[in-house]
């Protein structure tokens, strides 16, 4: 069940937490679900399942663990997998608005995907299994049927649809400027629409490091969705024009050739195809 956590960039974020036990893992995920801007829900769900499991392991010498090798190795691989929730988490917080609104399922995937590679590594811990303790079995037996559930709200499928069209239209747009005003609240919709822009092109240059040339499909079709929705006549007829930074003109012409005749939700498909779980 291994996850890819290099999929938005976010190594560094990995290496910072590495060495940190289960208990300051879970601890961070439970903060950065609190401080989601997206997938709030989903990530509020997550973290109550991973405060369940907190909640048994506190009751085991889990630190005594680690100095047998027959469960250490569970016990390391759990904690890699929570650090990799963590990416998946944070990354509701920190990434852009519009990159995590058009590739929801694809995060509600990496959510069900997350919850059941950790269940399945706590299952692996032998300590659990041995202790004969009949409010272990009770705190077990409720993170097994705990099964939560993750999914998109229905204003998320609307605006994720809007993102994935191939032309943005005035009715778009209008879309567009609901959901932006609710995540901007003290921005214009043209400064929203420039900030989201500038936090595609830093997704951009990352996806490109990475060489996932579908995932730089799908950024530089919603950095076209930006500047066609500042582009298009306001309500009064009046036009704006967004104005292109250099940044944004070097990365039109650089990834040009990544095009291809996709559209952008099969681009999202095709990036996740054979893959267990891509932490995005």
């Amino acid at each position: 069940m291994e996850l890819s956590s290099d999929y938005l960039g976010e190594i560094a974020n990995v290496a910072q937490i590495t060495g940190l036990d289960y208990a300051k893992l879970i601890g961070l995920i439970v903060k950065a679900a609190n401080n989601a801007r997206m997938h709030k829900k989903n990530c509020k769900r997550f973290a109550n399942h991973l405060k369940l499991i907190g909640n048994l392991l506190a009751q085991l010498k889990i630190s005594d663990l680690k100095e047998w090798p027959e469960t250490r190795e569970p016990l390391e691989q759990f904690e890699d997998a929570l650090r990799r929730a963590y990416v998946l988490v944070s990354s509701c917080q920190d990434k852009s608005y519009l990159y995590l609104l058009a590739l929801g399922w694809t995060i509600v995937s990496q959510f069900r995907q997350s919850q059941a590679e950790i269940d399945a590594y706590l299952q692996l811990i032998p300590l659990i299994q041995l202790v004969d303790n009949k409010r272990v079995r009770e705190n077990l037996q409720a993170i097994e049927k705990d099964q939560q559930e993750y999914t998109l709200e229905d204003e998320e499928k609307r605006v994720q649809e809007t993102l994935l069209k191939s032309e943005c239209t005035w009715s778009d747009t209008i879309v567009l400027r609901k959901s932006l005003s609710r995540r901007y609240p003290n921005l214009a919709f043209e400064e929203a629409l420039q900030t989201e822009n500038k936090k595609l092109q830093d997704e951009l240059q990352q996806m490109v490091s990475f060489h996932k040339t579908e995932q730089c499909d799908v950024i530089k079709h919603l950095i076209d969705v930006t500047e066609m929705a500042a582009s298009i006549p306001s309500e009064n007829g009046s036009k704006r024009f967004y104005q292109h930074s250099d940044s944004v003109s070097h990365s039109s012409h650089q990834f040009e050739n990544c095009r291809g005749n996709e559209s952008p939700d099969a681009k999202i498909r095709k990036s996740n195809k054979g893959q267990k779980c891509a932490v995005m």
